[in-house]
């Protein structure tokens, strides 16, 4: 059976968005090896004193049950292009452990600083983020993406970013993009120039 995992984010000891994780962690559980206790994952967060400053990723890794709890140092990775890239054949519903066919579309990224992925005819995600695209003073998400997000979804009930379906053709309706993750929020995240994102 395949490992799926969790990242979650340790900011000064501290666990953000707990609620999302343990959802989508209970969900894959649920619908992958029908398990239908629940896991609450402050039970399985002890949190060294390494990780009491700053800020740290916690990667979670489990099948039906918690496999092992790991903590290491972040910093954020500078993304300020990216490269459009075909993933029809990407099936990254749930969060895998084995990130081989991302690695391999990251791959085709060139001299660009990483990928934006394409299926069926719309943008999705990168290989590690979901996107947001501001339009004067609104944010929009796809409706497309690989892998919903926690931070993604805290978002979009919080109304700070809407759904919207977003082909390629529509990037120049946009002011700019941003990734957010577990680990990066939209105020946090660099801005990607419109012009910047290409082929």
């Amino acid at each position: 059976m395949c490992q799926f995992i969790e990242t979650i984010c340790i900011r000064n000891g501290e666990p953000e968005r707990l609620i999302w994780h343990n959802e989508r962690l209970n969900r894959t559980r649920q619908e992958v090896v029908a398990h239908v206790d629940r896991i609450d994952l402050i039970d399985y967060l002890s949190i060294p004193v390494k990780a009491k400053n700053g800020l740290f990723k916690c990667r979670v890794t489990y099948r039906e049950k918690i496999e092992k709890v790991e903590f290491e140092p972040y910093s954020m990775r500078p993304v300020h292009s990216l490269r459009l890239v075909n993933a029809n054949d990407v099936d990254y519903q749930y969060k895998y452990a084995n990130r081989e066919k991302l690695q391999d579309l990251f791959a085709q990224r060139g001299d660009a600083d990483d990928v934006l992925l394409v299926k069926n005819g719309f943008i999705t995600d990168t290989s590690y983020a979901n996107i947001v695209f501001r339009k004067g003073k609104k944010w929009y998400t796809p409706d497309t993406p690989l892998l919903p997000g926690t931070r993604r979804a805290c978002y979009l009930n919080q109304s700070k970013i809407k759904l919207l379906p977003i082909r390629p053709e529509m990037l120049p309706e946009f002011d700019e993009a941003r990734l957010i993750n577990a680990m990066v929020s939209l105020e946090e995240s660099p801005v990607i120039p419109i012009k910047n994102i290409k082929w």
